[in-house]
């Protein structure tokens, strides 16, 4: 029988067994090293009560303290250890998961939210909690649990029958309040998610008054996940209350079992072995009752660890690739089919031309015919289902990113800025040219605008760019899409938000860049942008109704609507003449 192969995840934290191996050994020692107040305790009422020596009692003293400093020395090197450890996890892992919520986000694949990073942050706080720390003085107990056996066989099992029902309480710890605490997690994640998703429509909820029922449905989310969370809370309340009466009672319990050995004579060591026969024994169920108090820790962290491990396997991480040569522009694509990511009919359905370098091509059709998705696939944003998108012969969707993206520039239809200044926008957050972002900003319109507001390009943009109209915010993406100089740039919708000038400005901006060599692609539903266009596709229902120059698609559209106009005519008139 094979053993299943170690996930992503795994072996990144199999990673880090010198760290582990070494917290362990420091473990061992600071817990042996508990003892010595026990042991301190024994040797003033041995040593120093009958000999009345002062200096017996000050040696004792300097090395109860020795022994204090040290096992602090130890807790502290400990926790740095595994300081390191997380952090050593967190430089392995953090760009990989990033990429994948990226990518999740992109392919519309559970995962794709802030909540795989919360997870991660969960499995590294995991690495300095009471449970762990709990789990690594175990083998420390059964040391403990072997002196209480050498004292007296009796106190040994009756150690072992405390653990046992520690254990018990601990199976049952599990047993009912997971559930509760896993639906709680999943409560908690949507009533998140719902609440950001708010947010980022705030200003359709405030302008038609849906504040009110918007707030309603959250609150509903949010009792159930604070109801799940209050049962859960109060079963795992029961269960630590059980565990901590028992190791008190335990001590206690140990102590007059030793008291009624010792009057048997049945008691290793005399009578000073009663008290450490009942601070061992206490010392045997410590870790069980860290780990069952801080169970709800225990859970949070193994669904962190769930769901982050079930999004990696579903999001590989991508080979190295070999570098390809610098493209210029060549687009062909291949009988293309694709649907959103995840599944779900066709939205483009066997498209296939070819544009050489400097050419455009302005997509036109009604709405919901396919001229996104296909917008989307042109830049590699999406997969196909069949044929492909190749640049200069290369598949532009398994092409490296980082390395393509440069000579690609993209505008989505919904305008996105982020968060920095307008330089940094429209320089996509690289390397600043300044050279390069005025020329972008002056391609499109946007110069005189943006050096009229207190910093310049320096000025920020504001969250979303909320502080810009929707042309102004147009504009600064139009001047990210260009920047550079890219071979291929993809438009969806450019003109939507700008008037006669911005119009008049996005065609000399493509002018320009046409004679450097730039391939367009602009999906449009105004036909000003036509005059600047080589080719013309029509796209409806994601099939290719028409393809070729643009004067010749213009003049078969114009007889396809003569002789429609013709038999709508010829239609009307054999109406009337039967009426």
């Amino acid at each position: 029988m094979s053993k299943s192969m170690p996930s992503e995840l795994g072996k990144a934290v199999s990673a880090l067994r010198p760290y582990f191996v070494r917290s362990f050994w420091f473990s061992i020692c600071s817990c042996l090293l508990v003892l010595a107040p026990s042991g301190y305790m024994l040797e003033v009422y041995d040593r120093v009560v009958n000999s009345r020596s002062h200096m017996t009692l000050l040696m004792l003293t300097l090395a109860v303290l020795g022994a204090y400093v040290l096992m602090e020395i130890l807790e502290w090197a400990r926790a740095e250890i595994l300081h390191e450890a997380g952090q050593e996890l967190d430089q392995q892992m953090r760009h990989r998961i990033f990429g994948a919520i990226f990518e999740a986000n992109l392919k519309r694949l559970p995962g794709g939210s802030i909540q795989p990073m919360n997870d991660f942050r969960t499995i590294k706080d995991f690495f300095q909690s009471p449970p762990l720390l709990a789990l690594m003085e175990a083998p420390v107990s059964l040391v403990f649990l072997a002196l209480v056996f050498a004292i007296s066989p009796v106190l040994g099992w009756s150690a072992v029958v405390g653990s046992v029902f520690q254990v018990f309480i601990g199976w049952l710890n599990e047993k009912n309040t997971q559930p509760s605490l896993v639906a709680a997690n999943r409560s908690a994640i949507a009533a998140q998610q719902y609440a950001d998703g708010s947010l980022r429509n705030a200003q359709v909820i405030e302008s038609m008054g849906m504040l009110r029922d918007i707030h309603r449905r959250w609150m509903g989310k949010q009792r159930e996940f604070l109801g799940l969370q209050a049962l859960a809370s109060d079963r795992a309340g029961t269960y630590q209350a059980w565990t901590k009466f028992l190791q008190t009672t335990m001590g206690s319990l140990l102590l007059g079992l030793g008291a009624w050995l010792l009057l048997k004579g049945q008691l290793n060591g005399g009578g000073g072995m009663m008290m450490i026969g009942s601070i061992l024994g206490g010392r045997v169920l410590a870790p069980l009752v860290q780990i069952v108090t801080q169970w709800r820790m225990v859970v949070n962290v193994r669904d962190a660890w769930q769901r982050l491990d079930a999004m990696l396997s579903a999001i590989p991480a991508k080979p190295p690739t070999m570098a390809l040569p610098v493209p210029r522009g060549l687009l062909q694509v291949e009988g293309l089919m694709a649907g959103a990511p995840g599944g779900g009919p066709a939205i483009i359905k066997n498209v296939a031309f070819g544009l050489t370098p400097g050419e455009v091509l302005a997509v036109v059709g009604p709405s919901a015919s396919g001229k996104t998705t296909l917008a989307r696939l042109l830049v590699g944003l999406w997969p196909s289902v069949g044929g492909k998108v190749r640049l200069d012969g290369a598949d532009v969707f398994t092409w490296d990113k980082a390395e393509l993206g440069p000579y690609i520039g993209y505008l989505p239809q919904g305008v996105e800025l982020l968060e920095g200044s307008f330089a940094e926008n429209i320089a996509r957050f690289g390397d600043l040219a300044p050279a390069k972002v005025r020329a972008a900003a002056q391609a499109v319109g946007v110069h005189d605008f943006i050096m009229g507001l207190p910093k310049g390009y320096d000025s920020p943009v504001g969250r979303d760019g909320a502080m810009l109209s929707g042309g102004q915010r147009q504009r600064v993406a139009l001047a990210r899409a260009i920047y550079g100089d890219p071979v291929l740039v993809v438009l969806d919708e450019p003109n939507s938000s700008l008037d006669e000038a911005g119009d008049a400005a996005l065609a000399t901006a493509i002018q320009e860049l046409k004679g450097r060599g730039t391939t367009f692609v602009i999906m449009t539903h105004r036909t000003s942008i036509l005059a600047v266009a080589d080719k013309m596709m029509v796209l409806r229902d994601g099939v290719m109704q028409a393809f070729g120059p643009r004067n010749e698609v213009l003049a078969a559209l114009k007889q396809a609507n003569d002789q429609a106009q013709a038999q709508r005519a010829a239609g009307h008139g054999a109406a009337a003449l039967a009426a």
